[in-house]
């Protein structure tokens, strides 16, 4: 089955890279537009207020059942895909994270594995409710471009049960797109991120 599958990525490094990996899924036949943007678009949404570009990152993510973050070096650490991270939550996406520094870019060369982005968001809980963390400068913080309270049966999989934040990454998958023949897997990949959250 096609998954509309919404990728997010750090955008000036890792574009050529982000292309590559998205061009094998539509050469096989995946649906993979959803949350695909060109660079116009980008630019112009950029250039919008905060709550411009949120509700452009909503707005694409709309029709999508996975979102996938193509790992570069510094992906780990950049706000809008902490964001879109975020949302994929609240939407039930299913989420995977698969590292692209073994994809070469314009120029031929490779990059530095980075950390798991979905390391670096979590999920606590207070008796006010189920809460984003990111961490940030080393220790972990309370999210700060969503602060609303998570129900709890939105979530696919268990909730936290403390204030101690529960990293996403272990509820989520990682692989590596050179290393793992992702040309040939990924389709899968998302397929199983997709059974992992029902959907």
């Amino acid at each position: 089955m096609a998954r509309r599958t919404f990728f997010s990525f750090h955008y000036e490094p890792d574009v050529w890279r982000a292309w590559n990996v998205r061009n094998c899924l539509t050469l096989a036949g995946n649906d993979a537009e959803a949350g695909f943007f060109d660079s116009s678009v980008f630019e112009a949404s950029r250039r919008e207020s905060e709550a411009s570009l949120k509700a452009f990152l909503r707005d694409g993510m709309k029709n999508s059942s996975v979102t996938c973050i193509l790992a570069g070096t510094d992906t780990w650490s950049r706000r809008w895909v902490r964001y879109e991270i975020a949302r994929a939550i609240l939407k039930g996406n299913g989420l995977l994270t698969v590292d692209i520094h073994g994809v070469k870019n314009t120029k031929g060369e490779t990059s530095t594995k980075g950390a798991d982005p979905l390391a670096q968001i979590g999920l606590y809980k207070t008796d006010k409710g189920i809460f984003f963390a990111e961490w940030k400068n080393g220790k972990w913080v309370a999210y700060s471009d969503y602060t609303l309270a998570i129900p709890e049966k939105d979530l696919w999989f268990a909730a936290p049960t403390t204030a101690v934040p529960v990293q996403l990454s272990s509820h989520c998958l990682r692989y590596d797109f050179a290393a793992q023949k992702g040309r040939e897997n990924l389709a899968g990949w998302i397929e199983t991120a997709a059974g992992l959250a029902g959907r």
